[in-house]
């Protein structure tokens, strides 16, 4: 079993070191970002805990062959997963393979867990509550009763930061296998509870639908970047509604969490690339960006940092990991 700690001042560096996961995080607040990722790798689980100070989308694929949880600890702000409004009584769910868009807000803070699909098939045979639990997976964002979900995330938590403090421990004979068992039946115990056969499916609310339109046009051709304007005829809804909607979702304005996704990528770009293999300019111009004054200084508004401070991929150091 593999234990880690890290902390990160980059997002898309923090989004790298998630095992396994295909996905970026894009920063949408401005200021220099600090993170955290403890994670737990054994051979049929792997679990993690993030905290992220800054609003982040995140943005990818869950792992194949595997199903996975998210059991939020803090939500300090407005959240989104999969289109459904979210708060701190919402667990996650998604089946291997299948893409998502996370809106997470500042300060966010969670635990994930990630199963092995024929693990969690084996305990889902096993409970007697199999047609209703494979009922409720079927939605993304599960309600679960205050009282209840804080007793289950309560001892998730004990759990996992127990595993992580006690190093050593990872190394005894059946630790793996009874850490595996321990988080999965907490999981099976909370789904099976029969308060949640009665609550009522989450629908996607139409102001994420719209942000993530926006969000795909956006990335889908990062040359010719749209405008609000250009949103408006392409999703034929009025100016209003795009504000309103990225008010609720995202907590920001169309204008600015465009700009700061074409940022992003833009960041990514310097950030994989040798100096002499990729120009600023280059980087700026393949987002969208033509006026490359305008461009540092937008840069450094949201990253606390100018685009020929931000290290690239052949000086950026080592994450700081502790085992």
């Amino acid at each position: 079993m593999n234990l880690s700690m890290n902390r990160f001042n980059d997002v898309q560096t923090h989004a790298s070191a998630v095992n396994d996961w295909r996905q970026t995080y894009s920063q949408i607040s401005a200021g220099n970002l600090q993170s955290s990722l403890a994670q737990i790798k054994s051979q049929r689980l792997h679990a993690f805990r993030e905290q992220i100070n800054q609003r982040v989308v995140q943005h990818g694929e869950a792992p194949r062959g595997k199903v996975c949880f998210a059991v939020p600890i803090a939500i300090p702000g407005a959240i989104r997963m999969q289109g459904r409004e979210a708060d701190e009584t919402s667990l996650f769910v998604l089946r291997g393979g299948e893409e998502f868009m996370f809106h997470m807000p500042m300060g966010m803070d969670m635990l994930s867990l990630t199963f092995d699909s024929e693990l969690f098939d084996h305990a889902l045979d096993d409970s007697p509550e199999a047609e209703n639990i494979e009922k409720l997976l079927k939605q993304p964002v599960i309600r679960i009763p205050t009282h209840r979900f804080s007793e289950c995330r309560r001892r998730l938590v004990a759990m996992f930061s127990e595993a992580i403090a006690d190093g050593t421990a990872s190394t005894q004979t059946g630790f793996e296998p009874n850490l595996e068992s321990a988080l999965l039946d907490e999981l099976m115990e909370l789904l099976a509870d029969p308060h949640l056969k009665s609550l009522e499916r989450q629908p996607t609310s139409v102001h994420s639908f719209i942000v993530e339109k926006c969000h795909h046009l956006t990335v889908s051709d990062t040359f010719n970047p749209p405008n609000v304007i250009d949103l408006c005829e392409r999703l034929k809804i009025s100016r209003r509604t795009i504000q309103n909607s990225f008010k609720n979702v995202t907590e920001t304005t169309p204008t600015h969490y465009i700009r700061s996704i074409r940022l992003n990528g833009a960041r990514r770009e310097l950030m994989s690339t040798h100096s002499a293999e990729l120009s600023i300019g280059d980087a700026a111009s393949k987002w969208g960006f033509s006026h490359l004054s305008h461009f540092a200084a937008d840069y450094h508004g949201l990253f606390g940092e100018l685009p020929s401070q931000t290290l690239r991929a052949d000086r950026r150091p080592v994450a700081t990991t502790q085992h």
